[in-house]
């Protein structure tokens, strides 16, 4: 009996928990889901924001429309503030349309202005030369048009002197182009496929045509050549490129 009393007490071992190992799929799905959670919070949080920004914005013009609605204002005003609102609204109308008129009369008188100061610079130069007989190309111009592969062409003489007599003569032109990487030269003709133009004038003459290029080729610069009747050599030449 003693010995059971002497008997040492046996030592409880702690509660053991008994949990089922998680594989590394397991993981990984959880991963994405948590991902994709953050993900649809972030873009939450984002529309909110986005809303929060626009929607004074959007009251405020839904407040103007309603406002200066006649209707609405007739309803909920007093007819001498609708009145008024509406005396504005007309102002501001007319305002905005006198704008509009203003910036159109000033685009005009702009080009009106281009217009008279090329003219005068014109006029200018014609009243100098006349203190020196002879032809001169005033002004020789070449510009792309809007339809591909199409250019224009202008070409301004003039004649100094006191009194000068008809110039009777003829214009050549020759165009230099680049296509498959090859350079070409080819004359410009009328349409009954003769390449001088024939001009007679005293003071002065301006000539403007079209030419079309084949495709696939870039235009390098034209050539005019002025002859006077029964001359061989050429007077005057002058070549240009195309202008921006």
């Amino acid at each position: 009996m003693y010995k059971l009393f002497q008997r040492k007490p046996k030592i409880l071992s702690p509660r053991v928990v008994v949990r089922p190992r998680r594989t590394w799929q397991s993981y990984l799905i959880g991963m994405i889901v948590s991902c994709t959670l953050l993900l649809l919070l972030s873009w939450f949080m984002y529309e909110m924001g986005r809303q929060s920004i626009s929607t004074p914005e959007d009251a405020l013009e839904e407040k103007l429309a309603y406002l200066f609605d006649p209707g609405t204002c007739r309803q909920t005003k007093k007819q001498k503030l609708c009145a008024q609102i509406g005396d504005l609204t007309q102002q501001l109308q007319i305002s905005n349309t006198a704008n509009q008129n203003l910036t159109e009369e000033i685009k005009s008188l702009a080009s009106e202005n281009d217009q008279l100061k090329e003219k005068l610079e014109f006029f200018q130069h014609l009243i100098a030369s006349n203190t020196k007989s002879g032809i001169s190309i005033y002004q020789f111009s070449l510009k792309e048009t809007q339809t591909p592969g199409e250019y224009r062409y202008a070409l301004t003489l003039i004649q100094g002197g006191e009194r000068p007599n008809d110039f009777k003569g003829n214009l050549r032109f020759t165009v230099k182009l680049t296509q498959n990487d090859q350079s070409k030269a080819l004359p410009l003709t009328k349409k009954n496929q003769q390449q001088d133009f024939p001009v007679i004038f005293k003071f002065f003459h301006r000539l403007e045509e079209f030419f079309k290029v084949p495709p696939n080729s870039i235009v390098e610069n034209i050539q005019v050549e002025v002859f006077r009747n029964g001359d061989k050599k050429a007077i005057l030449s002058e070549t240009i490129q195309p202008a921006l």
